[in-house]
């Protein structure tokens, strides 16, 4: 079993920027690809941005290429994602993902999920 906390998220203004956190435990970290989704009321969730084991590649939305930053840190058992140039529409609860398959997916099939921080971005 792995647990996954998310924390970093609060109110912004547009433009601005904000660093989300995800610290793993319970299986070794280091063996998962990390995602990060979000998702608003009524809709469903979707993929931002992913990162594979050992940090070899990463993969974005169109939504935010350019714009947001997924990292990892082994030792710390933490995946980030630094989102600069915010937009209202950036406006979610985001989820952090694992993923003990070997694949670094945009899909939705991860093993594991937090509880999602809460990210308002104002005009």
């Amino acid at each position: 079993q792995v647990q996954l906390i998310e924390s970093g998220g609060r109110l912004v203004q547009a433009g601005g920027s904000l660093r989300l956190s995800c610290t793993a435990s319970g299986r070794t970290f280091s063996r998962a690809a990390m995602g990060w989704f979000r998702q608003t009321p009524g809709k469903a969730r979707e993929f931002v941005a992913a990162i594979s084991q050992s940090a070899g590649r990463t993969i974005y939305a169109d939504s935010v290429k350019g714009r947001f930053t997924i990292s990892r840190d082994d030792a710390k058992n933490t995946v980030l994602l630094q989102m600069d140039r915010l937009k209202p529409e950036d406006t979610a609860v985001y989820y952090c993902a694992a993923d003990y398959s070997g694949s670094t997916s945009a899909s939705n099939k991860y093993d594991y999920w937090g509880q999602g921080t809460q990210v308002t971005v104002s005009s």
